[in-house]
């Protein structure tokens, strides 16, 4: 089968890079691609996702059996739905499906509707009614841009007067776009930890992947302007079982079926893969959010784990027999970290073009696979920078501190002017405290036993 997989980011080179690894894949094609899938063999087209009849003529004349679309903004524009009316097979979304990403406000009421955890909420599509409600809080607030903003529209706020100016910045100055800044969402921001968990869906099943998390925040110890994702470490160890079971029960299930069942007089039933966003509180998980996705660098520790063809899964959700997967989905036992190396400026205003020196050094080191985010080739064939983050330096370990340990080894050998990246990547999990022994019960003594309690049991199970 020939795969054509649309994007150019580090979550694409990710996927191309498994996808090529299938037995069943003859070749597989990246529009366009970067320097990194160039590489890795597999072919680059130079095709924009929004020019959509030269990618159909494509997929016609490449005999193209599966297209699978990487990142929202051509998912949010229809591209999914274009090419399955062209009659080819496809991975991701409907258009209407994504706007569980494409459009805050859409999501926040879906959550509402369906009664899935979520921070109290209110929408407002003028800047004035906005700052009157800040205004009247006695706690701080997140401030989200309503539109796609490239991981970069949700502004945590500490105090009302950043929560005004995050107004000003997405409403009147429009920052983030003209369509992103048209309506806000102003939320109570939530203290705890937070988790990605990605699930395949198709139809009516769902497949959740193995918990990560991710580091929004551009600086050490989560400081600064937040960005589409600095680092990530895989498996989570907040994410356990019995949470993993709890999140499917109380996010997936309820927003996959309200998608099917539609609200509103409409229906938008979800395939391709749906990424919650959670953080975990004092008052229990609440959903900060969803992408119609997969993430971004999530992705690059996934596929660093995942030993089951990708190919055959990707199909299966296409095809709608995800089922056949239930059960039989093999990971890496390894934990995996990604550290995302970034141009100078990122979040901000950054320059391209530089050059990248020691990939071939980085990619040596054991176990490391060096994704590319944002790079392209000159005309000598060297790597230039080409993107805020560009390259993702993933590594497996036989525990999370020797992923991370390998991970920056691989860093120390990358140079490009301006570098920048966290140097603190799974240490959140790496600090925290093991959880506390389970404390026995005392035991009673046997004239405050009541009949048939056991010693020490502190209820009332019968003997025996």
């Amino acid at each position: 089968m020939n795969v054509l997989l649309i994007g150019k980011g580090g979550r694409e080179h990710a996927l191309a890079w498994r996808l090529k690894q299938s037995a069943r894949a003859e070749k597989v094609f990246c529009a366009p691609g970067n320097a990194g899938t160039a590489r890795d063999g597999i072919t680059n087209v130079p095709i924009d996702h929004y020019e959509t009849d030269k990618l159909q003529r494509f997929c016609t004349k490449e005999k193209i059996g599966l297209v699978v679309i990487g990142p929202e903004d051509p998912l949010a524009a229809g591209l999914a739905d274009f090419l399955r009316n062209k009659g080819f097979k496809v991975f991701g979304p409907s258009k209407d499906a994504a706007r569980i990403e494409g459009s805050k406000v859409f999501a926040k009421e879906l959550m509402r509707h369906a009664d899935v955890p979520t921070s109290e909420f209110n929408v407002f599509d003028h800047p004035q009614p906005a700052r009157d409600y800040i205004s009247t809080r006695d706690y701080p607030v997140v401030v989200k841009a309503d539109g796609l903003a490239a991981g970069k529209g949700v502004v945590v706020c500490k105090t009302a007067e950043d929560a005004v100016r995050a107004v000003e910045r997405i409403m009147t100055r429009e920052e983030f776009g003209e369509k992103a800044g048209k309506q806000i969402v102003v939320e109570k921001r939530l203290e705890g930890e937070e988790v990605s968990v990605l699930a395949l869906v198709s139809g009516r099943t769902f497949l959740p992947l193995p918990a990560c998390q991710d580091h929004k925040a551009v600086g050490d110890g989560d400081t600064g302007p937040n960005t589409g994702g600095m680092g990530v470490y895989c498996p989570a160890p907040v994410a356990t079982p019995e949470l993993m079971k709890e999140w499917e029960r109380t996010v997936f299930f309820p927003t996959i079926h309200a998608m099917k069942r539609g609200y509103h007089n409409e229906r938008f039933p979800f395939q391709g893969t749906l990424f919650a966003g959670l953080m975990l509180t004092n008052q229990g998980t609440r959903v900060l959010e969803f992408n119609c996705r997969f993430g971004d660098p999530e992705t690059q520790a996934l596929m660093m784990r995942l030993k089951t063809d990708l190919l055959d899964l990707l199909e299966a959700v296409a095809d709608e027999r995800l089922q056949d997967f239930e059960g039989k989905v093999e990971w890496d036992p390894r934990p995996a970290v990604c550290v995302v190396l970034c141009s100078g400026g990122y979040p901000g205003k950054y320059a391209t073009g530089k050059i990248v020196t020691g990939l071939s050094d980085a990619d040596a080191v054991p176990d490391v696979k060096v994704f590319h985010a944002g790079t392209k080739l000159d005309a000598q064939n060297r790597v230039l920078t080409d993107g805020g983050r560009v390259l993702g330096v993933t590594a497996l370990g036989a525990t999370l501190a020797a992923a991370k340990a390998r991970a920056y080894e691989a860093v120390k050998r990358i140079n490009f002017p301006g570098m920048h990246y966290r140097t603190d990547i799974a240490d959140k999990a790496l600090k925290a405290k093991p959880p506390a022994p389970p404390v026995e019960a005392p035991k009673l003594p046997a004239k405050f036993r009541k009949p048939g309690q056991r010693a020490g049991d502190g209820g009332e199970k019968p003997a025996g």
